[in-house]
């Protein structure tokens, strides 16, 4: 029964974390790296409010690393790049 649990999503559930946004030329970083076989997988996800709409950009990339702080610091570094380098054109 452990096999299928695990399967299908069974067992312990996984709590939230809630992560402090980091801004950067008005756009909200969200550093939110994913746990994965012992290493951390870059990911997160930028938002701006334009118009009055809150626009969100997510994206997850095939990097990982072996702690989260690493993960986070690398996640914040590839988004202010990916900002400077798109703009608004993220969304």
């Amino acid at each position: 029964m452990g096999f299928f649990s695990k399967l299908f999503g069974g067992g312990k559930p996984v709590e939230a974390k809630t992560t402090e946004p980091v801004e950067y030329k008005g756009f909200l970083i969200y550093q939110e790296s994913i746990a994965e076989n012992g290493q951390y997988r870059i990911a997160g996800r930028i938002t701006k409010e334009i118009e009055g709409e809150l626009k969100e950009h997510r994206f997850i990339r095939s990097d990982v690393v072996g702690n989260e702080a690493d993960a986070n610091d690398l996640m914040l570094k590839k988004a202010q790049m990916f900002i400077d380098q798109m703009g608004d054109s993220i969304f």
